[in-house]
């Protein structure tokens, strides 16, 4: 990888982030974005430029990173496919979208597909259990109450550069309580 290296613009941006904040530790967490962003990835070499930045240790820089999957320590495939396999989705069927999508792209979980279209990693808990089995797309939109035929659609139109749209789901209880309230 070349030598790497943070526009001014983009020390600016840091900058801002790191004033934010009590101690500049507490900012890695968004100059890792900034640096994801950037770079597509934050392998240990971006890594390295983060904490040469902020002035911290790599090992401290590299924890981070490695503790959340929403950072990705290799270079990803346009769409990154983060199925959630955790137990509530387990039991949903999490597994079976996992393998179904591996078969479907001709890839398993952690690998890139030839065409640099689709990556699919495996990720604990995404935090909607009530909508399992689910996935997120690119640290962005989620797709719940996955079906096989579900995750053929999404694949279909990310293909196509169409990426789903923001699903409203009800809370059963809100949902009771309105219906109580009406």
């Amino acid at each position: 990888m070349a030598e790497l290296s943070f526009t001014q613009e983009e020390l600016d941006e840091i900058e801002k982030i790191k004033a934010k904040f009590p101690t500049v530790k507490a900012a890695t967490l968004q100059v890792l974005w900034v640096a994801q962003r950037k770079y597509g990835h934050v392998e240990p070499e971006v890594q390295q430029l983060v904490a040469e930045t902020l002035d911290l240790p790599a090992a401290h820089v590299h924890g981070v990173a490695s503790f959340y999957t929403q950072y990705y320590k290799e270079e990803m495939g346009k769409f990154v496919l983060d199925v959630c396999t955790c137990l509530s989705c387990q039991l949903c069927g999490g597994y079976e979208i996992l393998h179904h999508l591996e078969d479907e792209l001709g890839i398993k979980a952690g690998e890139t597909t030839d065409d640099g279209m689709f990556s699919i990693q495996e990720v604990e808990c995404l935090g909607a259990c009530g909508y399992a089995p689910m996935l997120q797309v690119t640290n962005g939109v989620y797709v719940n109450n996955l079906t096989e035929e579900k995750a053929d659609e999404l694949i279909k139109n990310l293909r196509e550069g169409r990426m789903p749209e923001f699903e409203s789901m009800q809370m059963p209880k809100l949902e009771k309580r309105n219906q109580a309230a009406s």
